[in-house]
């Protein structure tokens, strides 16, 4: 930081950040609750399902997996815990170093996932871009993608 730059934000700088907090709880909250109200899944399990289906055999080593999400390494053994006893995921040995530890989503997982897309889309929908639009999600989207360039960990 600048010698010269206040340790404030700027009033203006502070209503938006203040937004930005609320908003986007609020957002993580709402399509949550319709997640969990419409098909009794989580989120966080729902994510885990979608990384997974994007990856290559439709597993992910658990480190890749948390550090994708954004989880720390505990909440992210939580969710595939139950995940797996669910039948959706099962957690295997990694064959390249024999330490790490897999997650690979299963034939029930994936089905699951494929049922619960649309509605999960038309709550992104919902919540989301039709209350900002096509062009804003996108700014919105290239924003924050600046803000994963800088991977921290959680642990």
């Amino acid at each position: 930081m600048s010698e010269n730059k206040s340790i404030w934000l700027e009033p203006d700088e502070q209503v938006a950040w203040r937004n930005y907090l609320r908003g986007s709880a609020r957002l993580n909250a709402q399509i949550g609750h319709d997640m969990l109200e419409n098909n009794g899944l989580t989120l966080n399990k729902y994510e885990v399902l979608v990384r997974l289906s994007e990856s290559d055999g439709w597993s992910m080593r658990m480190s890749d997996l948390a550090d994708d999400l954004i989880h720390s390494r505990s909440r992210l053994t939580r969710t595939v815990a139950s995940l797996e006893e669910e039948g959706y995921v099962v957690r295997e040995t990694c064959a390249k170093d024999g330490r790490g530890r897999i997650c690979r989503m299963t034939d029930a997982g994936y089905d699951l996932l494929k049922s619960l897309a649309p509605d999960h889309v038309r709550s992104v929908r919902t919540h989301l871009l039709e209350k900002i639009g096509h062009d804003d999600l996108i700014t919105l989207g290239r924003i924050m993608s600046t803000l994963l360039e800088d991977p921290a960990t959680l642990d």
